[in-house]
């Protein structure tokens, strides 16, 4: 667990700052009022203006995985609910065991997040959140779910978050294919005219009479 961690060092511990410092107060504060909204938590942030406080709550409130289990759970169709009668949403008094059981329920919100729609790329790690390695991203990952769930046609929540971008995708027919593989492009230059007249290699073989 965290709390038997080394404190960083060196540069783990100059990249670490330049984590948190990118942590922003405003963004982490529209994040937990996205949730409460959702899900129905009740989540008190007022009055937290400064980022070592407000990084410090942000991590108290999601590391045991139970709000943001509850978070995506609102978002997710009938047959797609989470079980939270399961082992991993059991207490227990072992404290080994209860740390296990809080990172397989961040597991279960990532996984259920990337199954709603949210790219790979805005997922954050356990142990981001876990540990408190990097803040940033699990605001990232917050953002990107709540993107993602304004696409569907059954969210009815508050539209905060920016529109998702679309794809511009273009089809082109059978025939516009095979007429562009026939364009030489001009960046590679042009051989209209080209020949090898004048063109000399190796030394020129005299005939002497």
């Amino acid at each position: 667990m965290a709390t038997y961690r080394a404190a960083k060092s060196g540069l783990a511990r100059e990249s670490q700052e330049k984590i948190n410092r990118s942590f922003d107060i405003d963004e982490a504060k529209k994040c937990l009022k996205w949730i409460c909204s959702t899900s129905g938590e009740t989540i008190e942030i007022n009055g937290i203006e400064e980022r070592d406080k407000m990084m410090a709550f942000f991590h108290t409130t999601l590391k045991d995985g139970m709000v943001l289990c509850r978070l995506i759970d609102a978002l997710l169709l009938p047959q797609d609910k989470i079980d939270f009668n399961a082992k991993s949403f059991q207490e227990t008094k072992l404290p080994a065991f209860q740390s296990a059981r809080e990172r397989e329920r961040i597991g279960i919100f990532l996984n259920k997040a990337k199954a709603y729609g949210v790219s790979e790329a805005n997922i954050f790690q356990t142990d981001n959140l876990y540990e408190r390695t990097n803040l940033v991203q699990v605001c990232n990952t917050i953002r990107a779910l709540g993107i993602e769930a304004q696409t569907k046609p059954g969210y009815s929540g508050e539209m905060i978050w920016p529109k998702k971008s679309e794809e511009n995708r273009r089809t082109f027919t059978e025939d516009q294919l095979k007429a562009g593989q026939q364009i030489i492009s001009l960046q590679y230059g042009t051989n209209k005219g080209a020949s090898q007249a004048g063109m000399n290699f190796g030394k020129q073989r005299k005939i002497l009479d």
